[in-house]
């Protein structure tokens, strides 16, 4: 799983301005001939990413190469089962990435598109937001 090695600080605010704008940055093809855009706002997790990694890496097999274009550097507080009121805020629980819409998070070259498109549909499964399958222009 993806999770940050060192943090600045440990616990994060939730945005004041949440779901608004598009992404200006990371939303082409870049690196491989195929990718999965993101089309609506939220929140991945690393075990999210991760699990949508193992569907791709077993379509790919030894012939392609993938890259993960998003990092869960977001950490999530929870507090305990049955804690009272008051007390804080909870310790950092998991990490997650901020999607916006248009940007890429999977990229995939070296296989057929046939293949890359089966893939990235069966990837897009075990994500919680709305994804589109892209090629390179």
């Amino acid at each position: 799983m993806l999770i940050p090695k060192k943090v600045q600080h440990r616990k994060w605010h939730k945005p004041r301005r949440r779901n608004k704008g598009v992404a200006t940055r990371t939303n082409a093809v870049s690196f491989g001939s195929f990718g999965l855009k993101v089309m609506t706002h939220g929140w991945i997790s690393s075990r999210q990413i991760e699990s949508a990694r193992r569907v791709l890496t077993r379509y790919v097999r030894r012939g392609g190469k993938i890259w993960i274009r998003v990092f869960p550097d977001r950490p999530v507080t929870k507090k305990g089962n049955e804690v009272p009121m008051g007390g804080g805020k909870g310790s950092p629980d998991h990490y997650v990435a901020t999607v916006k819409p248009g940007l890429v998070i999977f990229e995939m070259d070296g296989i057929t598109e046939e293949q890359a498109r089966e893939a990235l549909e069966s990837a897009r499964h075990k994500l919680p937001v709305k994804a589109v399958f892209v090629k390179k222009q």
